[in-house]
């Protein structure tokens, strides 16, 4: 499968996911320097979540729908919620958000931008890019931590929802992480504490916005500028801007592509930069995880595949390297180039069954592939999922108005057929279920136009408007060897149409009207005895004896040679002898005899015929 058909959106269901951890790939390359405030490399695994009291009861904990999307807490990380029932109004809100940041760092370019070229947007920034798979020879390989996800383990049961809260799942992320989403989702995901609309009310109102698509812009805005002050805080504001507006662009991004977590990674390792993103998203996608197993391993030929047991259930893990573009619009130098990244992916099924959670994280740093793949999996360790119980239902495709006229019965009229005048039914001689087969033109997938299904109906009584060739079908008590208990009468009258009289019998069976060739050997004389079972061993042939008058109906019977099946053959005698050598010997008297016939006189007895 060439790399177009992969990552698009038709084939690949998680393509606009991978586009989005692609792109913020790129903005941790382009982006971060030496500047960025990073954390230290022990935030990913330290303290470790299991020894959190709610570790364990993530859905004690009081998050959506009346609360945030995703939480902080201390010694836990960021617990992160995401479900089908919430899939929010849809506004845009990347156009609201970034006119704000502007506006809060004082207007300007930034990087890559014109400052009088307009609205600012995820295209102007050549934004969002498409990963590309790497070479075989730069996969990262299965590290430990995932291999030994693999090993059988204890799973929990999701937590039973109210009816109508649909399949949810809850995770944790390690605190190292940046989040670019808003906590509290996009706009109509949770219950915020609406405000009254600010003094440009009358703005927001005219180009459409309500009060939850102000609220969400106006939380977006906040949060990513203390994300932007975390991650610059030793710079000026310049880098600040940049990166809170380049994020801003995704907005609408990241919501279309499913994505419910969006975050960057920035580690300092042995004193060394260290960079990672992460994305948490939620496609449809009803194959069970074995079939998906096998689709990734199919499509993904440069990937290695496994399927692995979590606390939540079977997933499929996938890791493989991408190539990932940097645009000359963002990067420091203004040249595009392309960086190699590790990527690992892992989609475990909701219990909605068609619904599929895929986590994915990347980096350009191959030598913290093992630190980061451990936190990786904590992290699908603390995977919960709750479900209402009701699972996803694909629709029915209404049936169409030609659907009647192609369910019309195929098979003949039924067993006791009807006479053309009133008359009494008369038995049936012929055992069987009528049936037609179709000609050698009958095409099965062929419209039916709505005045031949009217016709059809019209002339379901006549058989010999329908098309095909009538058979009789044995019952399920026939014998083709003849040994019935009851021999059908062939002077019988018979009712069946015409047409029917003139089709082969393929079974053997008797038709009315002139005899028919029998392969099976069912055909009965008329009026004569049943035919016995055939001897289990060769009968012996009496002495000769005086003709015994046949009867007619016997001798009727001989006359016809044409009834009679097989080869005749002659039976020897039991004391023949085929080499002549007799258990009596020749009297003197017979052997003169023969002696005075001559040599021309022909033997008594001519063993070889």
């Amino acid at each position: 499968m060439t790399q177009d058909v992969q990552f698009s959106a038709e084939a690949n269901p998680f393509a606009a996911a991978e586009q989005v951890c692609a792109t913020l790939g790129t903005l941790t390359d382009a982006l971060f320097d030496e500047h960025t405030s990073r954390h230290p490399a022990a935030a990913l695994s330290a303290p470790a979540p299991a020894e959190h009291p709610a570790a364990e009861a993530l859905f004690g904990l009081p998050l959506a729908p009346n609360g945030p999307v995703h939480e902080a807490l201390h010694r836990l990380g960021t617990v992160i919620t995401a479900g089908t029932a919430r899939p929010g109004t849809g506004a845009r809100v990347a156009d609201r958000v970034t006119t704000a940041l502007h506006a809060r760092y004082g207007g300007g370019a930034v990087r890559g931008a014109i400052a009088d070229r307009g609205t600012t947007s995820a295209a102007l920034f050549q934004l969002p890019v498409t990963g590309e798979f790497a070479d075989a020879k730069l996969r990262p390989p299965f590290a430990p931590a995932l291999a030994a996800l693999a090993a059988g383990q204890q799973t929990r049961q999701p937590v039973e929802l109210a009816t109508g809260a649909g399949a949810e799942v809850r995770l944790v992320v390690p605190p190292g992480f940046h989040p670019l989403t808003s906590p509290g989702g996009p706009a109509g995901v949770s219950a915020r504490t609406l405000p009254v609309l600010p003094d440009d009310g009358a703005a927001a109102e005219a180009d459409g916005a309500d009060r939850a698509t102000v609220a969400a812009a106006a939380e977006l805005t906040r949060h990513l500028a203390e994300v932007a002050e975390e991650l610059f805080s030793a710079t000026g504001p310049e880098p600040r801007r940049d990166f809170a507006v380049v994020s801003a662009t995704l907005t609408d991004l990241l919501q279309d592509a499913g994505v419910r977590y969006a975050g960057v990674c920035a580690l300092d390792v042995d004193e060394r930069a260290s960079e990672a993103a992460l994305v948490v998203s939620l496609a449809r996608h009803p194959l069970p995880i074995t079939a998906l197993a096998t689709e990734l391993a199919t499509v993904r030929r440069h990937a290695e595949v496994w399927t692995v047991l979590l606390p939540a259930g079977p997933a499929a893990v996938l890791v493989e390297g991408r190539t990932v573009p940097v645009p000359g619009a963002l990067a420091a130098d203004g040249q595009r180039r392309w960086v190699v990244t590790s990527a690992v992916q892992a989609f475990v099924p909701l219990p909605d069954g068609g619904t599929v959670l895929c986590v994915q994280l990347s980096t350009a740093r191959p030598e913290d592939w093992e630190l980061y793949t451990e936190a990786f999996a904590e992290l699908l360790k603390s995977i919960q999922f709750g479900w209402d119980g009701v699972p996803l239902t694909a629709a029915v495709t209404a049936p169409t108005a030609a659907a009647p006229a192609a369910a019309a019965p195929t098979t003949a009229p039924p067993t006791t057929p009807v006479a053309a005048e009133p008359a009494p039914e008369e038995p049936v001689h012929l055992r069987g279920t009528p049936v037609r087969i179709p000609p050698a033109d009958f095409n099965p997938f062929a419209p039916v136009a709505a005045e031949e299904a009217a016709k059809e109906a019209a002339n379901e009584a006549e058989p010999t408007r329908r098309k095909g060739t009538p058979v009789m079908i044995p019952p399920p008590d026939f014998d083709p060897f003849g040994i019935s208990g009851q021999t059908p009468t062939l002077d019988a009258p018979s009712a069946q149409p015409a047409e029917a009289a003139a089709a082969p019998d393929p079974f053997g069976t008797t038709l009315p009207g002139e005899q028919k060739p029998d392969p099976f050997g069912t055909t009965v004389a008329a009026q004569g005895p049943a035919v016995p079972p055939p001897p289990s061993t060769p009968p012996l042939i009496p002495a000769q004896a005086a003709p015994v008058a046949t009867p007619a109906a016997q001798q009727a019977k001989e006359a016809e040679p044409t009834r009679r099946k097989g080869t005749p053959v002659m039976i020897p005698p039991p004391d023949f002898d085929p080499f002549g050598i007799s258990g009596q010997t020749p009297t003197a008297e017979e052997a003169g005899a023969g002696a005075e016939g001559g040599a021309d006189a022909e033997p008594e007895h001519r063993p070889f015929g």
